[in-house]
This record gives C-alpha cells, structure tokens and sequence, in this order.
C-alpha cells in the first residue's frame, strides 16, 4: 500500500526519521518503537539503518544537555565538594546500571526476535495499560508524594527508576514511559520522574551510541556523514522542542492520552497486518 515510500531519496528518509526520534524519545510512546515501524514503511531497514536510528538519539540526547546545561555545569562543578552534586551524579549512575548490563547480555537476543513491527504493536498495547492502571491509582492517591524533586532521590529511588527503565530493552515498551511511569509508582511527583528520566537519558543514550557504533564500525563511511549529519540534526531540534513542551505539559496534565494513543495505533498496527492492508515484514 505505501511501496511509494521505499523509493523516497535517502536523505528525505533521514529527515523523516530525524524528527520522528526527536518528537518520540521522550514520550511515553516508545521512540525505537516508533523508529522500527517507520523504517519498515519506508524500506530503511538493516545493520546500517539500525545503527543510523542508534546515532540519531545521540541528538535527542544533546537536547537534555542544553536544555539543562546550567543545571549539568552545577552538577560537574560540584562533584568535587558539594554533597548534592555528588548525590545526584550517584544516583543517575545507580538507575543508568540495570539497564546497561541487562543490554549487553541480552542485545542481541532482543534485536533478533523483538525488533519487529508486531512485537512492537504488542509492547505499545500492554504499555498503553499499564499506563492506565498506574494513571487511575496516582489519581486516587492525589497530588501527595513521598518525592517532589529530583534532590530528593534516595539511592534506592534511583535503581528502582533503573530497573523500570530495563523493561524499555522490549521494543515499543518506551525508555521514558518506563522511567516516568515507574518512577510515579514508586512515589515520585510526575514533574521529579520526568525530569529524572531526562536527566538519566544521558548516560543510556551515550551508552548504547558508543557500543553499537563500535561494534558496527565497520559499516561506516564518509559517504553517510550527510545522512547522519541532517538525522542527528533534526533529531536535536525536534526533541528540544518537545523537552520544553513536556516539562509544562506535565504541570497540569496526565499520561492517559498517550495511553490511549499507543493502546489505538497498537491497534492499528494489528489490523493491518491481519488484513493484510500494510505489509509489516519489511
């Protein structure tokens, strides 16, 4: 049905992909997910094109570090002598490790069988619950919490944080759906989990661009710095301006609506397959 796509220049896919990575890396609606079905309409798929989708969240990434840059630079400043710097710092790293080591033994396995478009519709459904569920108890339990601030953070908050942020590994799960939504379940505000899953993006997406650069190094080229160039570009920009929507949007509002948006475009993504409408093999 959308064949027309595969033959969009490289570069237009790059553009598209770039802003798709940017608006959905820190919604709770699964950026790899997203990532994985748009590169299956538009024929960008493989080794390659997984390491390219890698790249571009470096740019979402760089988004948070200016976002906050003055907020980071007090932190770097105050590792030395400040004890909040250092609690902080600590605290990142402690929710950084569950997912970093779940990753490296398990990658390859998650990237076989689960790096798919109808694994991913499942994860977006069952996330799309959970959402819901954890939205209808925090509702009840009103506007008091244990955490109010990201200062605030035990060390056992933040490997909590870690853990919930190891189930994001299941494509179409979501990295900050699951630290947003499990940090709200364990007791912080909706402004501390997201502004923690931000900060805690850095070190995740350092991580997995790294790794994944160097083991596909080969794959590289000075023919695809433009692609990379104009994906990381538009990612960086898009996401920024998402990041300062989130931050008020989240004043004021719940998560039920991207509940129920991932609940109907898992859906969708179901329907199609089964009639038969849009080929997902791709």
């Amino acid at each position: 049905m959308f064949e027309f796509l595969f033959g969009l220049p490289l570069l237009v896919k790059a553009m598209i992909l770039g802003i798709v990575e940017g608006l959905t890396e820190f919604l709770p609606i699964s950026s790899t997910g997203h990532l994985i079905l748009a590169g299956s309409l538009l024929g960008f798929t493989g080794e390659k094109e997984n390491l390219f989708n890698v790249a571009i969240q470096t740019g979402a990434m760089f988004s948070v570090i200016w976002y906050y840059r003055r907020r980071i630079g007090s932190v770097v400043r105050g590792l030395g002598t400040d004890p909040q710097a250092q609690r902080f710092a600590a605290n990142v790293l402690i929710a950084f490790l569950p997912a970093a080591v779940l990753g490296l033994l398990f990658a390859r396995y998650i990237k076989t069988w689960l790096f798919h478009p109808l694994p991913v519709a499942a994860a977006l459904i069952v996330g799309g619950l959970v959402i819901l569920w954890v939205e209808r108890g925090h509702g009840r339990i009103g506007r008091q919490h244990r955490v109010d601030s990201v200062d605030d953070l035990t060390a056992m908050d933040a490997l909590k944080v870690g853990v919930a942020q190891s189930f994001a590994l299941i494509p179409g799960t979501s990295r900050s759906g699951a630290t947003i939504i499990g940090g709200m379940l364990f007791g912080l505000s909706r402004r501390a989990a997201t502004e923690f899953s931000f900060f805690l993006a850095i070190p995740t997406l350092i991580g997995a661009g790294v790794y994944d650069t160097w083991k596909y190094r080969h794959l590289l080229s000075m023919a695809d710095l433009p692609l990379f160039a104009v994906g990381l570009l538009l990612s960086f920009v898009s996401a920024l301006v998402c990041v300062h929507w989130l931050i008020r949007f989240v004043a004021s509002h719940d998560f039920v609506g991207f509940a129920w948006y991932r609940i109907v475009f898992g859906l969708v993504i179901v329907g199609t397959a089964w009639s038969g409408l849009v080929d997902w093999s791709a």
